[in-house]
């Protein structure tokens, strides 16, 4: 290890105390989307204790930030996603408490640098677990100008190339005319016989499409009482699939599944998007591939290859617009449930705090070396380029 990792190393261990205090305060008090008020406080000021200009309530999101840094020269802008939602009724049960720490830590580490040239950012991102705010971001403008973006998400294994996909939410709203169920019933349009005809419909594309696209619902209204013929009927879908331009297709198809389920009892139907829809994660290899070096540089040598998430994440995005990575560290043993008590109380144990402590340094090194490693933002950009 060279001089300044070396260095960049002991500040990491210097400042280890106070980013678990944040990444410790922020699990303690979890808060839902788009009100993260106390960890958007607690990542700011730290931030800025550090010299950090910190700008608050960015791209009309009252919970989002962004903290900037600059050098001495004029250089790459690099951008640390901090994600600080948690999940209802179980707490930081993904570990969004150690991903905005370690964000926020492995930017103050860089700004320690007194040859630091260019731009270190911290981005602050809610409501990763609802509706994916780092969407608006994208469509704010807010990546315009960085040159790459990066994050560590916890996990089970140590994965730093990793795919995803992308995602559709789509609500169906069938009307139909109420009646009395059995006094006038011909005078009625069910409006949940047509919802019903969806999911049957559904279940019959499910075996017509590759096993990688999925389609899971529910239903939401489905009428007011046994004796009233339903005039509205109302279901949520999530479309998955492992690439844009397939997603794409499935929609069609399950909205034509909609349209002939309406048709088939005379009932109108509506369709909406009710979240935002995420794009496929394209992790960059360029990138990926120097967050390893640094990896195993720390001592990491249990390296998993490249995954596909079977979940979609907002940072997919992200990287259609900017250079990314989205690299997951093991949590602990490995053996902790996202989304569950189980793994919320592992990101607040020693085991977190060594999690935070490993991401904020390999993020840091792997920041310097883009920084300052001209070729490699080059191969970077190109690889970018080519598969934009």
């Amino acid at each position: 290890m060279d001089a300044i990792k070396a260095f960049f190393k002991h500040q990491a261990q210097y400042l280890q105390d106070e980013v678990w205090e944040v990444a410790r305060q922020i699990g303690e008090h979890p808060e839902l989307g788009y009100q993260e008020y106390f960890a958007c406080e607690e990542l700011g000021r730290f931030l800025q204790k550090h010299g950090f200009k910190v700008s608050r309530g960015i791209a009309g999101m009252e919970t989002s930030f962004i903290a900037r840094f600059s050098g001495t020269h004029p250089g790459p802008k690099i951008a640390f996603l901090a994600e600080y939602d948690a999940l209802p009724d179980v707490g930081h049960g993904c570990g969004h408490n150690l991903i905005g720490a370690s964000s926020a830590g492995a930017a103050v580490i860089l700004s320690k640098s007194l040859e630091l040239s260019g731009e270190v950012l911290v981005i602050g991102a809610p409501a990763e677990e609802t509706s994916g705010a780092k969407v608006t971001l994208v469509e704010k403008g807010i990546f315009n100008d960085i040159d790459v973006a990066m994050m560590v998400h916890p996990g089970s294994q140590n994965v730093p190339i990793i795919s995803s996909l992308a995602l559709e939410a789509l609500e169906f709203t069938f009307h139909g005319r109420a009646a009395h169920a059995v006094a006038a019933s011909n005078f009625g349009i069910n409006a949940l016989d047509a919802l019903i005809n969806l999911f049957v419909g559904i279940n019959a594309l499910r075996k017509q499409i590759p096993q990688d696209m999925k389609v899971n619902g529910i239903i939401t209204e489905g009428g007011a009482a046994p004796n009233i013929i339903p005039e509205r009927a109302v279901a949520r879908f999530y479309l998955r699939a492992r690439k844009r331009k397939d997603l794409d297709e499935l929609k069609e198809q399950v909205i034509r599944c909609a349209e002939g389920a309406a048709s088939m009892v005379s009932a109108n139907m509506t369709w909406r998007k009710f979240e935002f829809s995420y794009d496929e994660m394209h992790t960059n290899l360029s990138l990926a591939e120097c967050f390893t070096r640094n990896l195993q540089e720390m001592g990491v040598t249990q390296i998993a290859p490249p995954q596909t998430a079977m979940g979609s994440v907002d940072m997919g995005n992200v990287s259609r617009v900017v250079p990314s990575i989205h690299p997951y560290l093991t949590l602990g043993t490995g053996i902790e449930i996202p989304h569950t008590r189980d793994f919320a109380q592992a990101s607040l144990s020693s085991d977190g705090e060594s999690l935070v402590l490993l991401a904020m340094q390999v993020l840091a090194l792997t920041g310097w070396d883009v920084l300052k490693d001209k070729k490699l933002m080059r191969q970077i950009k190109l690889e970018f380029r080519s598969n934009k």
